[in-house]
This record gives structure tokens, sequence and C-alpha cells, in this order.
């Protein structure tokens, strides 16, 4: 599960990446930089997901102990 989620946070930090050269800070809301806008915002609530999903089986394994 912990590189599951390290390689969903890469991937979703690749796909940010891409998004935000595509978004047109002039008018950010129209064409495909509202596009660019949606998917950059999508991807980043993954990699807050995936942090987590991260953090919360780490204190799992703490209370077990």
């Amino acid at each position: 599960m912990k590189i599951t989620t390290y390689i969903i946070s890469i991937i979703a930090l690749l796909i940010l990446i891409f998004n935000i050269s595509k978004i047109n800070f002039e008018a950010p809301l129209e064409g495909d930089s509202h596009t660019a806008v949606v998917t950059s915002i999508a991807a980043g609530c993954a990699i807050l997901v995936a942090t987590l999903i991260r953090i919360v089986k780490k204190i799992e394994l703490l209370t077990k102990k």
C-alpha cells in the first residue's frame, strides 16, 4: 500500500506540473485553461488523499504497538 500511494503521488505530481504549464494566466477560466485548472485541482486533491492514506497507515501501526 505504501508503494502504491507513492506511485499515485508521483503520477499526480506529473499531471499537476503538466497542467500548470497549460494554464493561460491572463484568462484562466476560458477554453483549454479551464480544463487545465480543474485537472490541476484534481491532481492536488489526489496528492492530498494519498498523503492522508500514508499518515493514517502510520498512525494505525503506532496504535497497534
